[in-house]
């Protein structure tokens, strides 16, 4: 993959990269996790943490070994972290500090985040099911780095590419990234044609007929 891939994912809307995902019944939009920091678009490739989480106390302080895959993030990597959805935190300001100065493109947690004020402050872009004070320390074991993860409902391996806006979160497989991109980027053409044409006063539902596009 080159950085020319990630501009053009960067480009597209998630819901354009979703549209195409559905032509291809490829389930690769994330439900639940609204964005929590960060401005714009971001890209990058997917690297990926899974956690047990359980009550206060069932783990000790060196099973929250979250700084390994903090540590371990690579210019453009997406950290995709699975946490089964749990309400406690695994990543916050000092977390932040870490990738932001590693580059990283963005983090995607199924489970929980805190500190967003630092986050926002850093610009990282950060989509999490949870906002949530309630730290994973005592409560989190860090089981494995990359591995496959789920994540809001998607399985999610290493490599594969994450796309992230406002909208939402969309996981392109790493095997049919060309494929979907190519394919998103004639859809958003046919969307310029559309908006075109309703400028012009043409109706939305003849527009939807002339360009067969809705």
């Amino acid at each position: 993959m080159t950085d020319q891939t990630l501009d053009r994912a960067k480009r597209l809307a998630t819901a354009t990269i979703g549209d195409v995902l559905d032509i291809h019944s490829v389930n690769g939009v994330v439900s639940g996790l609204p964005r929590r920091a960060g401005n714009g678009r971001a890209a990058g490739y997917a690297q990926t943490m899974y956690a047990q989480v359980g009550p206060l106390g069932a783990f000790t302080f060196e099973d929250f070994a979250v700084g390994n895959a903090f540590d371990a993030v690579v210019p453009d990597a997406m950290l995709v972290i699975d946490l089964g959805g749990a309400e406690v935190s695994t990543f916050g300001g000092l977390a932040t500090l870490t990738v932001t100065r590693r580059k990283a493109a963005g983090v995607v947690i199924d489970g929980g985040c805190r500190d967003v004020e630092e986050i926002t402050a850093h610009g990282l872009t950060l989509a999490s099911r949870h906002v949530t004070p309630r730290t994973g320390k005592g409560r989190l074991k860090v089981v494995s780095l990359g591995s496959t993860v789920s994540c809001g409902g998607v399985t999610v391996r290493p490599g594969d590419l994450v796309v992230v806006d406002d909208t939402g979160t969309v996981v392109i497989p790493q095997e049919m990234i060309e494929t979907i991109l190519s394919e998103a980027e004639e859809l958003d053409k046919r969307d310029i044609s559309f908006a075109e044409q309703l400028k012009v006063d043409k109706s939305f539902a003849g527009a939807a007929t002339q360009l067969r596009h809705a």
